[in-house]
């Protein structure tokens, strides 16, 4: 499945209020902040009747709660609704026998559709494709870099 595109701004002072009040919250919010203008939609894609979510900190508390950034678009594309809210974490994990690690679902818990781990970011897949890309005009097709020169 697909992750859903939609972006939206960041409302900065709504958003270091809800980070700093937050329980385990960063102790850097202002440069968290500072890097993060604009949040993408973490879930798969997904009707107009589903809230957009963005996660914008994980506590180390126990257990693991996280500050999600949650919106409601209108056709046009603006928001019309949001809020932000600390929700518990998906206790959904894939364990990959093969490489031997466990992967855990990074959404929030009764999240709809399917896990993180089954979505793919088409904006990720492409700017991967292009540094594939630039690495075989680069290296000739090698993209090896472990050869001894």
């Amino acid at each position: 499945m697909l992750q859903c595109t939609a972006v939206t701004a960041l409302p900065p002072d709504e958003a270091l209020a809800a980070l700093v009040s937050m329980e385990g919250g960063p102790d850097d919010a202002d440069d968290l902040l500072h890097d993060e203008p604009y949040v993408l939609c973490e879930l798969g894609e997904h009707g107009e009747a589903v809230e957009h979510a963005a996660r914008l900190w994980t506590a180390e508390t126990e257990p693991p709660a996280s500050l999600w950034f949650l919106w409601v678009g209108s056709a046009g594309g603006h928001r019309v609704h949001h809020r932000f809210t600390a929700l518990p974490l998906c206790p959904v994990r894939i364990h990959h026998v093969r490489e031997n690690y466990r992967q855990w679902c990074g959404l929030y818990d009764h999240h709809p559709g399917n896990h993180s781990f089954h979505v793919r970011d088409p904006l990720r897949d492409a700017h991967h494709a292009q540094i594939r890309r630039d690495a075989e005009r680069t290296y000739g097709g090698d993209t090896d870099d472990t050869d001894e020169r």
